[in-house]
């Protein structure tokens, strides 16, 4: 019980420092609209220099964080160990990548369409470098069972960050006005996108020092078990052999899960080539962001609910229930939230993308939101594999997706823009998610309650149709779409949660 009451509060915790940070940085969606107008590009620039990013970070790390937990925790193997292995070889790959991008800057910079700004190319390496390599201290953390410390460097990152943005893009105009000198030594009002990486790498480089317990080479290693060795860097070769064969396919499902959040960001340069590209991807971005209120609950919900599966996991009928109430309520309260934001969309346009010139991509959000919902059904169908030991099925699937949502990009991007960009993700989702349960019914049938989630299915769609033909009448339209919103909650409470009986007892 103790063992549990521990997951659940560490589980908490990380779960509500990553909504926070997510949220936080969210806020700074306005921020950069505002001062980055569409037609200069500017945060298309940010937009594809993140998604490279968020790709050769799960490369660096090379799946060594799930691998750490696993061969740490194993009798046979001395964790000190693992942790220098996993720790070495994910810092010498990364100082190889950073050492190969300096060496080769200048073609590189060129071939990605930053021949003008080769120094974007070399911050966001230095960045990546670091942030890959901080990712295995963080693991120690948590194999240590620190959430606190845990949580508090990740807050003090996304705070340092977020102050040094509005510092920069807010602040630093008004003084420019009326004294410049005092910021003239580093303050160019037109240097918009460099002044995100260059901050970003300011707080890296924060937080890895802040790490300078975890990963300097003197001190104690604690196990898990209590038990403390004087640390020192080793490389074991043959220690590092088994823990590749396990982190391989731990990385194929990384990067293939990665590719189909980023990759559409990545090649949209190279298929509308040129300004009027960078443009459309400032535009999708940004309008993008909306959507991301459905990833924000999904992570939510994702860790409240993996460890509740993964610790009823030896009584097989106990997870089945679950995961039938889970799958059921999960598509409920996204559909929910789905309603939600399109009745407001209104509203959180005006409040998130201050510049108008980014609203004419408003249009993807209901299909980026119905990506993201898809992709949260995937996750939930994923214990089947997860719970039975075969998780290539998750790496083989994500792949399929991925060569969907590439295809989807390629063949329509170049035609019809960013709303490709928007359909190629639903595409590629919604194959992951009808490969994983039609071949999950085959291999651990679960006994869905399709019934009930078709019925809550159809009748979000209806609201969200019918809500698409009411003519703009400010805030009048906002009120009849808020009411098909009641109406959905009215249901479900009739359906599921009869609030009459309650009050009865």
């Amino acid at each position: 019980m103790s063992f549990l009451k521990s997951l659940l509060k560490d589980t908490a915790l990380y779960g509500l420092t990553s909504i926070v940070g997510r949220f936080l940085n969210y806020l700074l969606v306005p921020v950069y609209t505002k001062v980055m107008p569409a037609v200069s590009g500017e945060y298309g620039i940010v937009t594809n220099m993140y998604a490279y990013t968020a790709l050769i970070l799960v490369l660096l790390t090379f799946g060594m964080e799930t691998t750490f937990f696993r061969f740490a925790n194993k009798s046979e193997e001395n964790p000190r160990d693992v942790y220098s292995t996993a720790l070495l070889t994910v810092g010498g790959l990364s100082l190889l990548f950073l050492a190969l991008v300096l060496a080769f800057l200048t073609p590189l910079s060129q071939s990605l369409g930053y021949g003008a700004h080769p120094e974007y190319i070399a911050i966001m390496a230095i960045i990546v470098a670091i942030d890959a390599f901080a990712c295995i201290p963080f693991s120690y953390l948590r194999y240590q069972q620190k959430a606190k410390k845990f949580c508090a460097l990740k807050m003090i990152n996304i705070l340092v960050n977020i102050g040094l943005n509005l510092f920069v893009f807010l602040a630093c105009p008004k003084i420019n006005q009326s004294h410049p000198e005092l910021i003239s030594w580093f303050y160019n009002s037109e240097y918009l996108a460099g002044y995100v990486f260059a901050i970003n790498l300011v707080t890296s480089v924060i937080t890895l020092l802040m790490l300078f317990k975890e990963w300097m080479p003197f001190g104690q290693f604690h196990a898990s078990n209590g038990q403390a060795m004087p640390f020192k860097y080793i490389w074991d070769r043959q220690l590092f052999s088994r823990m590749f064969q396990y982190s391989y396919p731990v990385l194929i499902l990384g990067v293939a899960g990665i590719l189909n959040q980023t990759m559409d960001k990545i090649i949209y340069p190279f298929l509308v080539p040129g300004a009027e590209g960078v443009r459309q991807l400032g535009i999708y971005g940004a309008a993008a962001k909306i959507a991301m209120i459905m990833a924000m609950f999904t992570q939510a919900f994702r860790y409240a609910y993996e460890p509740i599966i993964f610790n009823k996991s030896k009584d097989k009928d106990d997870v089945v229930k679950t995961n039938i109430l889970g799958m059921k309520y999960f598509i409920i309260f996204t559909l929910l939230g789905f309603l939600c934001v399109i009745a407001w969309l209104d509203i959180f346009k005006v409040l998130l993308i201050r510049n108008q010139d980014y609203w004419e991509g408003l249009t993807v959000v209901p299909i980026v939101m119905a990506a993201e919902i898809m992709m949260g059904i995937y996750f939930n169908l994923s214990f089947w594999y997860k719970l039975i030991d075969q998780t290539l099925w998750g790496a083989l699937f994500s792949v399929i997706g991925c060569l969907v949502l590439l295809t989807v990009n390629v063949l329509f991007v170049p035609r019809y823009g960013y709303i490709a960009c928007a359909w190629a993700g639903f595409c590629g989702y919604a194959t992951c998610m009808l490969l994983s349960y039609f071949v999950g019914q085959k291999k651990n049938p679960i006994p869905y309650d399709l019934k009930e989630i078709g019925k809550y299915t159809l009748l979000a769609g209806a609201l969200f149709v019918s809500m698409t033909q009411i003519p703009e009448a400010g805030i009048w339209t906002i009120i009849i779409k808020t009411a098909h919103v009641i109406f959905f909650l009215a249901f479900l409470c009739w359906k599921d949660f009869p609030i009459w009986k309650l009050l009865k007892r």
